[in-house]
């Protein structure tokens, strides 16, 4: 059986990556299945959340130790369903910004070894998610700028932890393009190549590195 392809999608939250994994789903060829953030966090119990959607900045210690075995729980799934022939998108906010380095990204490359990947960073200018934040702070709870506090330190930390070390196959600007251009520029670069590298560079970077003594890391 061909396996799957898996697109990754990496960027702070209000980036646009969930308009980018719905335009893939719906204009894409085939079964693409969406292992987000947001899908994963619905199957998280509620004492444990944010989960892998935990912000930079180290607030939650008393939940870090799970974090590893989220996400490696998450890319064996991603890896189990390409090896089944269907393909994933995922949209992540992967940071290492927790009270300890974790190195999460590189374990989760190396999970995927031999599976086709594409690794794309989804870049925002701050000062259009903070627009996007405060439109949707209603109903989501979303951190927002005020006159006292225009540029929340949350915010400033997912802008500039996100995107380290910024090892990518392609960058997309959501401020510049739709989430069906960005779709399209994905969809592009899977057909025209060059073979993508991103992650099997980042699953290198792991070499030399032992999991946290608690053994959070399967």
């Amino acid at each position: 059986m061909q396996v799957g392809q898996i697109i990754i999608l990496n960027g702070a939250p209000r980036s646009g990556k969930s308009s980018i994994v719905q335009a893939i789903q719906e204009t894409f060829d085939g079964v693409w299945m969406n292992l987000g953030v947001d899908t994963f966090a619905q199957t998280t119990p509620p004492k444990f959340r944010p989960g892998i959607g935990l912000r930079p900045g180290g607030e939650r210690p008393d939940l870090e130790m799970h974090v590893p075995r989220f996400y490696a729980a998450l890319y064996e799934s991603i890896a189990a369903h390409s090896r089944s022939g269907l393909n994933v998108v995922a949209d992540l906010g992967h940071h290492d910004a927790y009270s300890k380095p974790l190195n999460i990204l590189a374990d989760c490359a190396g999970r995927l070894t031999g599976l086709p990947v594409l690794f794309v960073g989804v870049r925002c200018p701050i000062e259009v998610i903070l627009e996007r934040r405060a439109r949707s702070a209603a109903d989501k709870g979303y951190v927002t700028g005020s006159s006292d506090d225009p540029m929340p330190r949350p915010v400033r930390l997912w802008q500039e932890e996100v995107h380290r070390p910024g090892i990518y196959d392609l960058e997309v600007d959501t401020s510049l393009l739709s989430p069906q251009q960005c779709a399209e520029a994905i969809r592009w670069r899977l057909d025209h190549g060059p073979q993508p590298t991103a992650f099997r560079n980042l699953a290198q970077s792991q070499v030399g590195w032992s999991p946290p003594a608690t053994g959070s890391v399967a």
